[in-house]
């Protein structure tokens, strides 16, 4: 019976039973206060104004069904000769224990019964489930009900609803907030053997349970309901129950947003989500940072870039921090479309200066951005707290700036962060090379062109293509065709391979520009021993070209001999 009694927490009230007046206060304190610490003394405690008791728990007399007797004369004596003791006040206190019902017995027969029949039972639809269950003339209770579940090592979900299902109907009083967070929490955690089906009539149930009875369903449940339906990947239906915590009188937590947004991103309905997001963040009800930084990962796949921001706003708010991964992938994100570059840009302040070091991809990506909206100034800026604060950039960053520079024509700044870059201790990569040179030869500035190229052939034994096929038709354009076949004999010496296009380029303009058809097919001669391919088109010029000279020359010979 102690253990009953234990289990259930009765409580133990303390009375001075000799007062003249009764105490507008009673002390109320647990039983297991009393009986499972076996060192409390017997010194009266001074905050409440009596003795406490020790060792109880080796008194096989304390458990006996009549604690003490009174007489007709109003003394009160213990059973078994126990003392009493006295308070301040010389009166006489004792302790007593006093159940407001009779303590419920197990019935050890009828409880197997009950966990063999749940574990064993095959689910059908005939009512033979229910009628077994009324042939057990159980009395159900809820400690019964706890222990029946707790004693069940294979859950059959089915049973289980069917079995919350039975006691409801028999017994609604016994159906308590406890007893139905008891069942709900065990069939929602009952692993792979949770089914749709199982989730569905569950949740139906516990609705009519919230309807018919006041308290019972509480938040814990919901958000268990919520948490399957998301895990199930059933994002409306989890969104269902969270629009009937009102009705139910509970409030919403964080919990309750989160597996709901999580389901409705598994169905990658994301609309529905991001209003459900927008509730959580007015609700102010915000996950904690592992789950923020889900979330963000979530919304930003759904394309949903700038929800993802509000987000991550109110999180940091609420002093939730997302793992960096997150913030970098929200940024990364933030930067592919021009108008959120600026929102990408701020997040790099929220970066703590410790876990810069680590940060370099979100600042690389908003170098970048930047340089793709052409505003290359705020690139350069961000590149020169980057050198003071972390993370150091690398070639790839200086790149992007380069770049960006060279584009818009502003050939010194372009310069200039080459030179930057070099005092870092780098070495200009054969791109750096090529992106300044290629600017330099598409404005007609040769000279500087052929600078940066014999830069780079000092710091590279191999070029790419690229830097030979601009500087080759720069020459072109500018007619200065020995210079540009001087290049196409050079590339061989530094690994490049000249393609077809180079030939092809040197060729149309000998033959349009210069009519030098001679040189347009010893070329032609060098494609056929390289093995590459001269457009047809490209071959009927060079003939065309030929065959105009010749007639031109035989024109002049014939008004000569005339």
């Amino acid at each position: 019976m102690w253990r009953s009694i234990l289990s259930r927490q009765r409580c133990v009230p303390l009375r001075n039973f000799n007062a003249a007046s009764a105490s507008p206060l009673i002390q109320v304190l647990p039983l297991s206060n009393f009986i499972l610490n076996p060192t409390l003394s017997t010194t009266p405690s001074s905050s409440l104004g009596f003795p406490q008791i020790s060792l109880l728990s080796n008194n096989p007399r304390f458990f006996s069904q009549q604690i003490a007797t009174q007489n007709e004369d109003g003394a009160v004596h213990l059973e078994n000769d126990d003392v009493p003791v006295q308070n301040d006040d010389g009166n006489e206190n004792v302790v007593g224990v006093e159940e407001e019902e009779q303590v419920y017995q197990f019935d050890d027969e009828k409880l197997e019964k009950v966990v063999f029949f749940l574990q064993n039972e095959e689910v059908s639809d005939d009512g033979s489930f229910e009628s077994t269950l009324n042939h057990m003339d159980l009395n159900v209770h809820q400690d019964f009900l706890i222990k029946a579940i707790e004693k069940i090592e294979i859950v059959s979900v089915q049973n289980l609803v069917r079995f919350l299902n039975w006691v409801w109907s028999e017994n609604s009083r016994k159906v308590t907030a406890q007893v139905l967070e008891f069942f709900v929490v065990t069939i929602c955690n009952s692993g792979g053997s949770l089914r749709d089906k199982d989730v569905y009539s569950l949740w139906d149930l516990v609705k009519e349970i919230g309807e018919k009875e006041n308290g019972v369903v509480n938040v814990a449940i919901l958000n268990e309901l919520v948490s399957s339906f998301s895990k199930l990947g059933k994002g409306k239906a989890a969104l269902g129950v969270l629009e009937k915590f009102d009705g139910f009188q509970c409030v919403p937590d964080a919990e309750s947003y989160y597996f709901t947004i999580e389901g409705l991103c598994r169905r990658l309905d994301f609309d529905l989500a991001c209003s459900v997001c927008q509730k959580m963040i007015d609700a102010q009800r915000i996950p904690d940072g592992e789950k923020i930084g889900r979330m963000l990962s979530w919304l930003c796949k759904g394309e949903k870039v700038k929800e993802a921001h509000a987000v991550y706003m109110a999180a940091m708010e609420n002093k939730m921090y997302p793992p960096l991964s997150s913030v970098g992938f929200l940024v990364g994100n933030l930067c592919h479309k021009n108008e959120t570059v600026q929102l990408a840009l701020e997040l790099l302040n929220d970066i703590p200066a410790e876990r810069r070091k680590r940060a370099i991809k979100p600042f690389s990506a908003v170098v970048r951005a930047l340089c793709r909206i052409k505003d290359v100034d705020q690139a350069k800026e961000l590149v020169l707290k980057m050198i003071a604060d972390g993370p150091l950039p690398g070639n790839a960053v200086f790149n992007y700036v380069i770049t960006g520079y060279s584009k818009v024509g502003e050939m010194g700044q372009a310069v200039e962060m080459l030179r930057l870059l070099e005092s870092r201790g780098l070495k200009p990569d054969v791109y750096s090379y090529s992106v300044i040179a290629s600017a330099y030869s598409n404005g007609g500035e040769m000279e500087e062109a052929r600078k940066i190229l014999e830069e780079a052939k000092k710091n590279h034994s191999k070029l790419s293509p690229v830097m030979y096929h601009t500087l080759i038709r720069g020459y072109c354009k500018l007619e200065r065709f020995d210079e540009a076949l001087e290049l196409l004999t050079e590339m061989k010496d530094f690994g490049v391979r000249a393609s077809a296009d180079e030939y092809e380029k040197l060729i149309q303009s000998l033959c349009l520009k210069a009519l030098d058809w001679e040189k347009a097919e010893k070329l032609q001669e060098e494609m056929k021993e390289k093995g590459l391919h001269l457009k047809g088109i490209t071959r009927a010029l060079v003939r065309a070209v030929k065959e105009a000279e010749k007639e031109a020359v035989e024109a002049q010979s014939e008004s000569l001999v005339a």
